[in-house]
């Protein structure tokens, strides 16, 4: 194992550290947990926006603390859901007074301490809402997307919700918003090269040098299957081949797509993955009225990149194009 580290047991707290030094004008950390929050926190009148998982994601997920997104992160260990006193705390701290929303993707542990906080808050009276993110599909069976993971579809659900929330809405409505975003995100996609957790000091799993995983998650999961390696368009084809058809995405639907780089793959190869995804949707009838292109859900030095489509209406697009002002994603109002 080769990485920049001074201890492999320390490295989440070293990251805040360093993170907090850099961005401290706006973001600060709870004294009772390793809980990330708005420096303004609570904003009253606002619906609160919490979220949080394992390290490793950068810039997921406390990159996109910050007016138009999220509230506060609870911190885990590498690849670790946070405790449940973490989520707890981050409620505590984020609700202005119209409650709080959770989102999560959907892992085992986190759902089950996320559950745990939002009971513990119900029971001083604060209000609290959950909504789940399940756009892998490479996860589990279109028929049963229960059990589907929420991968880097939730950047998306992050940047509508908190736009809704920052409107002065309802906590129900902001919720509605961000079930809304997931039931019309499909994601999946494919790595080359695995990541290696510094604790465990070995790769999450192993590649030939001439094949590649397709369908793997964010953690380095095993996806759908193991293949020969191929040029890109033919990886972007096969991997649309799966998206599109999933929701379905249709002629005359309108989108925002997403090529996510997992964190060791340059910009020039997301690029020219982007160009086959442009093709492949436009040639189906789909209207791309945003592509975003980068790492925005990363698995550390994972090699690979997901596609992912959302489908847009009117409401949706205003919220994607609310102002939004975090460390890794800012834009003024469009």
């Amino acid at each position: 194992m080769k990485k920049f580290i001074n201890n492999p047991d320390v490295v989440v707290d070293e990251m805040v550290e360093g993170f907090l030094y850099a961005h401290g004008d706006r973001i600060r950390k709870l004294d009772e947990a390793r809980t990330l929050v708005r420096a303004d926190a609570p904003v009253k009148g606002k619906v609160g926006i919490v979220t949080g998982g394992g390290s490793g994601h950068k810039p997921s997920f406390i990159g996109y603390i910050g007016k138009g997104m999220l509230d506060a992160v609870a911190v885990g260990e590498i690849f670790t859901s946070p405790p449940p006193g973490a989520v707890y705390e981050a409620i505590k701290a984020t609700d202005g007074g119209k409650g709080v929303l959770l989102l999560l993707g959907n892992y085992a542990g986190d759902v089950m301490n996320f559950d745990m906080a939002a009971e513990l808050a119900r029971g001083e009276g604060i209000e609290v809402e959950q909504s789940i993110a399940t756009d892998d599909v490479g996860s589990g069976f279109k028929d049963d997307k229960s059990k589907r993971r929420g991968v880097v579809g939730e950047f998306l659900i992050w940047k509508m919700t908190g736009a809704m929330a920052e409107r002065g809405e309802g906590l129900s409505e902001v919720k509605r918003i961000a079930d809304k975003v997931n039931q019309n995100t499909r994601t999946m996609g494919v790595a080359i090269s695995p990541c290696t957790v510094p604790a465990a000091g070995r790769p999450t799993f192993t590649l030939a040098d001439d094949e590649m995983e397709v369908g793997v998650g964010h953690h380095g999961e095993p996806g759908l299957k193991r293949e020969e390696l191929r040029p890109v368009d033919e990886i972007v084809d096969m991997l649309c081949a799966e998206v599109i058809p999933d929701l379905p995405f249709e002629a005359g639907d309108e989108v925002v797509t997403l090529i996510n780089g997992l964190g060791a793959t340059p910009q020039l190869e997301l690029y020219i993955a982007n160009r086959r995804l442009f093709k492949n949707v436009t040639d189906k009838g789909i209207r791309i009225y945003r592509a975003l292109v980068g790492e925005f859900f990363t698995a550390l030095e994972m090699a690979g990149f997901s596609i992912t489509l959302c489908r847009l209406d009117d409401e949706l697009k205003e919220l994607l194009d609310a102002e939004a002002y975090t460390p890794y994603f800012t834009q003024a109002g469009r």
